[in-house]
This record gives C-alpha cells, structure tokens and sequence, in this order.
C-alpha cells in the first residue's frame, strides 16, 4: 500500500493501515501500552532489528500517536511516549487480540487483566448508535460523494 497515497482516500480504514497498518507498528503500540517506552526496551521486546526500529518510531512519532521525551541530557536519551491518539489505539489492539484469540488460538495465550477489577478483559465492538454487535449486522458504505 502506498501510504502518501492512501492518506488521501475517503476510506478510514485505509487512512489507518497507513500509519500503523504493519506488524511492527502495532507491536510497537502494544509494547507502549504495557509501559515500554525507551528504545532498547522495544528492541529487546521486540527482537527487531534497529534500523527497522528507528523508522517505525519516527513514523509513528511524526502521525501523532507517540511523542519524544528526553529523559537524560549526558548522554543524550529520548523515550517514546503515548499521546491521546496513541491510547486511543487500544481498543483496536484488543479486537485484533479478540479476533487472533478466535481465529489463530492454540497453546499458551497472554490474558489482559483489569488493573482495578482483576477481571479478565473480553474485547467486544458494538456500535454506540445502535447497541449491536458490530459484526451481526450487515453493512454498506457510502462515499464522499454519495452523502
């Protein structure tokens, strides 16, 4: 996908996958949610290589949904935090964790806690016009043009 492109298209979706629509950006996402937020710190969690990296980071630092913080001048050490729209990714990591529990389970699965509940967390989509499982119900979509 061409992402100068696909940032032009009426599609959110294609708007989305053009900023963090690969593996390792998502990845990265999950890993500052879970309270990594310094290079090394994704690299060892990671197993990426740092080139690999240093443009995931900066591709998601220049989209908004992370923004550097430097946290030691001597030398001089930058971590990466999540902004609003960065923690507003986090129900879109736990439906594609729903969907991947469903349709790629198997063996040992990682288990997302509520911190104040201690309940198990089971990631649904509904439409908060409706009410509906998102999902259950057809869709249709209309362009730009067509509104």
């Amino acid at each position: 996908m061409d992402n100068e492109n696909s940032c032009n298209n009426p599609c959110p979706i294609a708007r989305s996958l053009a900023v963090a629509g690969d593996a390792w950006s998502i990845l990265i996402l999950r890993d500052a949610h879970a309270g990594l937020s310094r290079f090394d710190q994704f690299r060892k969690s990671l197993g990426i290589a740092p080139t690999m990296l240093t443009r995931r980071l900066a591709t998601l630092t220049e989209e908004g949904l992370l923004e550097k913080r430097r946290y030691s001048e001597h030398p001089p050490r930058e971590e990466y935090l999540l902004t609003a729209a960065g923690r507003d990714f986090l129900p879109v990591l736990f439906m594609i964790g729903a969907w991947g529990r469903q349709y790629r389970g198997g063996g040992k699965l990682i288990r997302f806690f509520d911190a104040e509940t201690g309940t198990e967390i089971k990631a649904v989509a509904v439409d908060e016009v409706t009410g509906a499982k998102i999902g259950t119900r057809p869709i249709r979509m209309v362009t730009p043009d067509e509104s």
